[in-house]
């Protein structure tokens, strides 16, 4: 019965840490702090948790049992996910080769996804009214108490040591180049490669090319907004940010939403109220883009994560499309 409870419970916290986790990338508001609150406290609990899975798993692995390859799989992943996380919290380690302790998180975490998913399917551990009990729930509260505590302790520990994670953002990103572009990684989502662009034969279609714009032209609106690129990536950097507000480039044109289309056919989709929030920037810090940054011209979302932040933007059109229909985010 023990048994059958805590395979539930861990279940349960497993869901809970990849809602979070997601939920922090798509929330870009001052909910985040709590939402990257609530996934480290889901996952100390798992951490919690540990001693009576590790019983319970001796068990299952001396019996040999269908789902044996799986179960060891999906132990490992979420071993590893947990550690590169504590790992990327505490700031001291910020890569491991070409990889983020972030990166490694993340990636684990979602393998994991498939793997506990075949492992659940061979291993079925059927939810009963009984586990809503009050002494249950209860329990429940213990481990979800006892992550918080973890969590207490963690951060306490890292002001103390003056650790760079006591200085993370909001999101659990770290700062690195603000004011100063050079130093800003260079980040691109899932596949995508820089774009070498010349900039004198670029042009920026806007509403499907009835109005074209070289670089200089958007240059000379000098709209100028200060704004935190916040990648998924881990990192952030505070920038001065100079080029054209959409607004003033998608002046008398109606619709429910703008498309902003990369070269590399990557695109995002936001609503046409968001327009002035929005800028398409040719400069950063006061000189242009480089190629790794976006150049000719990169889109500005404040507010909003990395992966919204188009790069080597050839269009913009407005359609009738609600903004929110697409990917919540790019599958490629």
């Amino acid at each position: 019965m023990a048994e059958r409870r805590t395979n539930l419970a861990l279940l349960g916290l497993l869901v809970l840490a990849f809602v979070t986790g997601v939920a922090s990338w798509l929330v870009g508001s001052a909910l985040v702090r709590w939402i990257v609150l609530a996934h480290g406290v889901v996952g100390l609990g798992i951490v919690a948790l540990a001693p009576w899975k590790r019983t319970i798993a001796r068990r299952g692995l001396a019996r040999r049992r269908p789902g044996r390859a799986s179960a060891i799989t999906f132990a490992a992943l979420i071993v590893t996910s947990i550690v590169a996380a504590m790992i990327h919290v505490t700031g001291i380690v910020r890569s491991v080769g070409t990889f983020s302790p972030l990166g490694i998180h993340v990636a684990t975490a979602i393998a994991a996804i498939a793997v506990g998913g075949a492992h659940v399917v061979q291993r079925p551990v059927r939810p009963r009214t009984t586990d809503l009990s009050r002494r249950n729930l209860l329990r429940s509260g213990a481990v979800l108490g006892a992550g918080a505590a973890g969590w207490l302790a963690l951060a306490g520990v890292l002001r103390a040591t003056g650790a760079p994670g006591a200085d993370r953002r909001a999101t659990g990103s770290f700062e690195t180049g603000s004011g100063d572009p050079a130093r800003m990684p260079v980040t691109q989502w899932l596949n995508d490669s820089i774009q070498e662009l010349d900039p004198a034969s670029w042009r920026l279609h806007v509403l499907n090319g009835a109005r074209s714009y070289p670089v200089d032209d958007l240059v000379a609106f000098d709209d100028t907004l200060r704004a935190t690129l916040d990648c998924t990536g881990g990192w952030y950097a505070e920038q001065e940010w100079r080029g054209a507000r959409l607004d003033r480039l998608l002046e008398g044109a109606g619709g429910e939403s703008i498309l902003v289309r990369s070269v590399t056919g990557y695109s995002r989709r936001f609503a046409r109220s968001e327009a002035s929030a929005l800028l398409l920037a040719t400069h950063v810090g006061g000189v242009p883009l480089s190629a790794g940054h976006g150049a000719p011209a990169r889109l500005v979302v404040p507010g909003r994560r990395g992966f919204w932040w188009v790069k080597w933007v050839t269009a913009i059109d407005v359609n009738g499309e609600p903004w929110w229909w697409q990917p919540p985010f790019p599958l490629t």
